[in-house]
């Protein structure tokens, strides 16, 4: 087992235990959200929340749940510029955290408990991040005692993923999303820390007395994605979502991503949970994965989705981030870009490579560090007759550097489109896609969905197989 944390967040594989199945990938720039008008509750001073989170955008407004319905009557759990807050307008309460949740690469368990006939105003509503009490606050104000609590009021258009108000969107993921009506519930209820690694793992929630008002949304059916599984039928209207944003990008298996923060040279903008980017249009150098490896066989898919400039694509891998505006991909002697015209680029050098591509083609890259080769596929056919199969002998591989003796010590998937006047669109698929896929293949352990097959022995970058085949970097 590899463990590895960053911000807050965690992207570990945890022995054993609990399988969450599937995700819901949200997009703001979809306007993607769920919708419900409460009933009755079973007891409006007291409920719970639970839900685990993987962000994509950061700063701005970003809602975990809302409900309005008037200026009054309303309530937000967002992100605010990347702090954690819950409002409700109504009794003027307000929590909101000192620090920041600015992890892209990894997820975090947010519970969110309510008791307001606590006589100790603290008590009244208390904030949980990966089964710890948050106690350090920027802003609070809580509840009146006795107080109904806006999410559990009757009558009210319940809403996750947007600010009740406004549109002010989630971007990412979501998995496990819980109400319990009438009790207050700590995060035992939902997680526990595994004994081995001492992480933070999702339970089986589905045996919880969930109350008139609560659900429980797993996301496990593609055709009717906001259906309640609590018993109580309480489902969801779902709006500008469909099949392709069911994912198995969960809290107990994370898949890679391209990553917002190594951004500041590119100024690319990311969307679809970081897996479509558009470059900047005044920068050429490169974007990179959450995630790298040292070692193992690993393969995913890039869609060139779309461009003014044919010919300026560059997809590839690289051991170091970015350093300026101008640093394109293969600039560096341990980076290596895939060129649209046929060529690869390495060491600031460019050489004859397979066959040129254009938008709407799928690049397919085989990385094997265990034998240091690298190999890329146009639509299924690998570039100059490789064999990601053929072990040592690299046959029509790239020979690359060992990680070991690079900048970093792993390697990332990178995209840079070199053309300082243009910007490219690319749609990155680590096995969870953002593109339609045709056929469907997954990796030797059942992983991923792919256009294309994946070699035998290489597999879906995520944090079941690291943990199984590799060691990973998280920037």
């Amino acid at each position: 087992m590899r463990v590895l944390g960053f911000g807050g967040g965690q992207i570990s594989e945890a022995a054993g235990g609990y399988d969450v199945a599937n995700s819901l990938r949200f997009d703001d720039g979809s306007s993607d959200y769920l919708n419900r008008t409460t009933g009755t509750p079973t007891n409006a001073n007291k409920c719970t929340f639970s839900l685990w989170a993987k962000r994509g955008q950061l700063g701005g407004t970003k809602a975990l749940m809302g409900f309005h319905t008037n200026d009054s009557n309303r309530g937000n759990f967002v992100f605010e510029v990347d702090k954690l807050e819950v409002r409700m307008f109504d009794t003027s309460m307000q929590l909101t955290t000192n620090r920041l949740f600015r992890d892209v690469s990894a997820w975090y368990h947010i519970v969110l408990a309510v008791d307001t006939t606590q006589g100790t105003a603290s008590n009244r509503v208390k904030l949980y991040i990966n089964g710890v009490q948050e106690t350090s606050f920027s802003t609070s104000s809580y509840p009146s005692q006795n107080s109904d609590f806006g999410f559990n009021k009757s009558g009210i258009v319940f809403k996750t993923t947007q600010k009740g108000e406004q549109n002010d969107f989630f971007d990412g993921y979501i998995s496990e999303f819980v109400m319990v009506d009438g009790q207050q519930l700590d995060p035992t209820s939902f997680g526990e820390f595994d004994e081995d690694s001492g992480v933070w793992k999702a339970i089986d929630v589905s045996g919880l007395t969930f109350g008139t008002n609560g659900f429980y949304l797993d996301f496990e059916n593609s055709g009717s994605l906001g259906a309640d599984v609590s018993g109580n039928g309480n489902n969801f209207t779902v709006n500008n979502l469909t099949s392709i944003d069911q994912t198995t990008d969960t809290p107990t298996n994370n898949y890679a991503t391209m990553n917002p923060l190594d951004n500041f040279y590119n100024s690319s903008t990311f969307s679809n949970g970081n897996n479509t980017v558009q470059t900047g249009t005044s920068q050429y150098t490169y974007n990179t994965s959450t995630l790298g490896v040292s070692s193992g066989k690993w393969y995913c898919e890039i869609e060139f989705d779309s461009t003014s400039a044919f010919d300026n694509a560059l997809i590839g891998i690289t051991s170091q981030f970015s350093t300026a505006s101008t640093k394109e991909l293969g600039d560096n002697s341990n980076d290596w870009g895939y060129y649209a015209n046929a060529e690869y680029r390495n060491n600031n050098s460019w050489s004859s490579y397979g066959n040129t591509y254009t938008v709407g083609d799928i690049i397919g890259i085989a990385l094997d560090l265990d034998n240091n080769k690298l190999y890329f596929s146009k639509n299924g056919t690998w570039q100059n007759s490789g064999d990601p199969t053929s072990g040592a002998t690299g046959t029509g591989a790239l020979s690359i550097t060992d990680p070991a003796s690079t900048n970093i010590g792993s390697y990332f998937i990178a995209i840079c489109h070199f053309d300082a006047s243009s910007n490219g669109t690319y749609k990155t698929n680590f096995g969870n896609p953002t593109f339609t896929i045709t056929s469907g293949n997954s990796d030797g352990n059942g992983y991923g969905n792919f256009e294309y097959s994946v070699p035998s022995g290489y597999y879906a970058l995520n944090s079941k197989n690291l943990a199984e085949y590799g060691w990973c970097y998280v920037y």
